[in-house]
């Protein structure tokens, strides 16, 4: 798997931890939207696509099946993420 392209859309930060949602394109050939950026003290981390449920748990549409491929997936979106915002200073 290669993710072959990352977009983020900025979102406004009231009161929430989220500070962007991304879109990743892997092998040129299949995206998943909707991947949010959270900033927990100064620590960025991510959250799979979810919908609520009935109950009102939340449960991810798509994710990762391995803590290896969860782990590249996060270092690959964190560091776009972060060079997005040293480009914008």
């Amino acid at each position: 798997m290669n993710i072959t392209d990352v977009r983020f859309r900025a979102v406004q930060r009231t009161q929430g931890r989220m500070c962007a949602v991304a879109s990743i394109t892997i092998d040129d050939c299949f995206v998943i939207h909707d991947i949010k950026i959270f900033d927990r003290d100064g620590e960025y981390y991510i959250g799979m696509p979810s919908r609520k449920t009935s109950e009102g748990d939340y449960k991810d549409i798509c994710h990762p099946l391995n803590t290896e491929t969860r782990k590249r997936l996060q270092d690959i979106v964190v560091s776009a993420y972060v060079a997005t915002l040293h480009q914008a200073e």
